[in-house]
């Protein structure tokens, strides 16, 4: 049997596998990616890109590439209740940071959400990787895997040939999805329940642009109580606008999964009751709604990333953006490990930083899931009711009478509640790691008085991802962020930080870290252009904050230190787990 020799092995090659090659071939490791399909994604799945994960891809140089081959966020400005496409709509949202009021929230971004299918994200990332030198290989499948002391030896098929070889590697990561055959060989315990119920979604084109474009917006919910059998309840969602779409059918269950061509036509028809519009179908994708999280991410050497330890509903549109997310966060671990001198224990704290983000949002795609039976039941219709008792039910909402007007007030409240799914910027934005990788400063934790699922509030505690505001380099506006390579600590202090600067190169050449050092503020490298990084960055002019590769702080002090290079030298020993 061949074998074949690499760093790192990455099985699968969707968002999370594709992002973790992209950030491989950036740190110089030798890293193999394998997939077993025959190429990148074959329908449009996840599609929301939120602010969070354009700035990987803005760290990973990408941000351009993918807002070129994306829809813009003005067009996720809407999420509209409505009984057909050409029907009666009685509910709309601001959704994606749409919100006019809200604009100053997403304002802590230097970059912008978008609206990007999966099977035009996927090759961009494993483009990227290829040209960074990363090997990738399609139509070969995980047969299993062996650890020891040294390494990891992992069978693969190729499915092409049929014959088996293995690749002996470092470390393993399973990006392999939500039936990870990688999590199931070294025995991941999983909490939650699989299979809560079937769901299907049609791909389809039609040009509805005369009845959505003056309404932009990239999920449509269609709602229909009047329809003969049961409720009709539909989630259109822009693929591209305003011609190519994907519909989830909820209400048909498992038998939509047998309809013809012909049928899924009517199906589809019925959502959009015109019949000048023509339908086309690209296709049909079968899938399982669950409520699954991994309570572990890792066994020593093999470390899973993605659907692999976290499965939910689409709802909140955190899938991708988290599994993109993990691999940030778990990548430059190992090559902390590989090339810093780091000990492997750093490696443990990727569980530990990464597994409550993933049941939080886990817990939060469910808890979405379940506000549309949420919102039926504010209009006062009876799923189990006749089709007519249904529709006069329904049509309570317009009445002008004392019930009507208690049902609107009911309907609104619970309209409201759906900006948990689709304008949670707090649930985006708000994900603060607490680990050995962190080292505390014995501040308080901040009072905010705005709900953290749904507002974000910027923080450069430890573990917070650093805040991000306009500055000035070499005579270009950048952000706080961009001054904090992926492949690097930065150490970020204000005027009065010349002795950090000093104490920084010194440390950085003695451990053999990369570590860059920017001081903002007058007589620094970097301009405080409206002065905003004095505030936002919560420390003094003598101050400092460390930053890691990923863009979360690693580690901070607030004023004067009475030996700079010790205090950096004993942050560095706790965040890397050096020796």
């Amino acid at each position: 049997m061949n074998q074949i020799e690499t760093e790192v092995l990455v099985v699968g090659a969707g968002l999370a596998g594709a992002t973790a090659g992209v950030l491989l071939g950036r740190h110089g490791i030798d890293a193999m990616v394998i997939s077993r399909a025959p190429w990148v994604a074959n329908s449009p799945r996840a599609h929301i890109v939120n602010q969070r994960t354009m700035e990987v891809m803005r760290a990973v140089g990408l941000e351009q590439a993918c807002e070129a081959a994306a829809s813009p966020g003005e067009l996720m400005a809407n999420h509209v209740m409505m009984t057909a496409v050409n029907g009666l709509e009685f509910g709309r949202l601001w959704s994606w940071g749409g919100d006019p009021t809200r604009a100053g929230e997403y304002a802590h971004s230097p970059g912008h959400g978008c609206d990007l299918p999966q099977d035009r994200f996927e090759p961009i990332l494993i483009g990227e990787a290829m040209r960074l030198g990363v090997t990738v290989r399609y139509r070969t499948e995980f047969v299993g895997l062996e650890q020891d002391a040294e390494g990891v030896m992992t069978t693969l098929r190729d499915r092409i040939t049929g014959e088996e070889f293995t690749v002996r590697s470092k470390y393993v990561i399973g990006a392999d999805g939500g039936q990870s055959p990688v999590a199931e060989a070294i025995g991941l315990p999983f909490e939650g329940t699989a299979g809560l119920a079937p769901a299907l979604n049609v791909h389809f084109e039609a040009d509805l642009s005369r009845h959505l474009a003056d309404r932009p917006g990239s999920i449509f919910w269609i709602f229909q109580p009047g329809r003969e059998g049961s409720v009709g309840n539909a989630m259109l969602r822009m693929v591209r606008p305003w011609h190519e779409w994907i519909i989830g059918f909820v209400h048909l269950g498992e038998s939509v999964r047998s309809l013809s061509e012909e049928e899924l036509i009517a199906a589809v028809r019925e959502v959009v009751q015109d019949d000048e519009v023509e339908i086309t179908i690209k296709g049909m994708y079968p899938w399982m709604i669950n409520h699954v999280v991994a309570q572990r991410f890792q066994s020593e050497r093999v470390l899973c990333v993605g659907d692999a330890v976290h499965r939910h509903p689409p709802m909140n549109g955190l899938g991708g953006n988290t599994c993109i997310q993990d691999s940030f966060n778990l990548v430059w671990k190992i090559a902390a490990v590989l090339r810093w001198g780091a000990d492997p224990a750093l490696l443990n704290t990727y569980t530990n930083e990464r597994q409550p983000v993933g049941k939080n949002v886990v817990d939060r795609a469910l808890a979405g899931w379940h506000q549309n039976p949420d919102v039926v039941r504010a209009l006062g219709v009876d799923p189990k009711a006749s089709p007519a008792e249904r529709q006069a039910q329904f049509d309570v909402l317009f009445e002008d009478s004392d019930a009507g007007e208690q049902r609107r007030a009911t309907f609104e409240a619970a309209k409201q509640d759906k900006r948990f799914s689709y304008h949670a910027h707090g649930t985006e934005m708000n994900q603060v790691y607490s680990s050995t990788a962190v080292a505390p400063d014995g501040s308080p934790t901040a009072q905010v008085t705005l709900d953290p699922l749904l507002h974000y509030s910027p923080s450069s505690r430890p573990g917070a991802r650093v805040p991000h505001c306009w500055v000035e380099r070499s005579g270009h506006r950048i952000s706080t962020l961009d001054l904090c390579g992926p492949e690097q600590f930065t150490l970020l202090t204000r005027a009065r930080g010349a002795r950090w600067v000093e104490a920084a190169r010194a440390v950085a050449a003695e451990r053999g870290i990369p570590l860059a050092v920017h001081r903002i503020g007058p007589g620094g490298d970097v301009a405080d252009l409206y002065g905003d990084w004095s505030r936002v960055s919560e420390i003094g002019e003598q101050g400092a904050i460390l930053v890691r590769p990923d863009q979360h702080v690693a580690w901070r002090h607030a004023d004067v230190a009475d030996d700079p290079a010790a205090a950096l030298r004993e942050a560095l020993t706790r965040c890397l787990a050096l020796s």
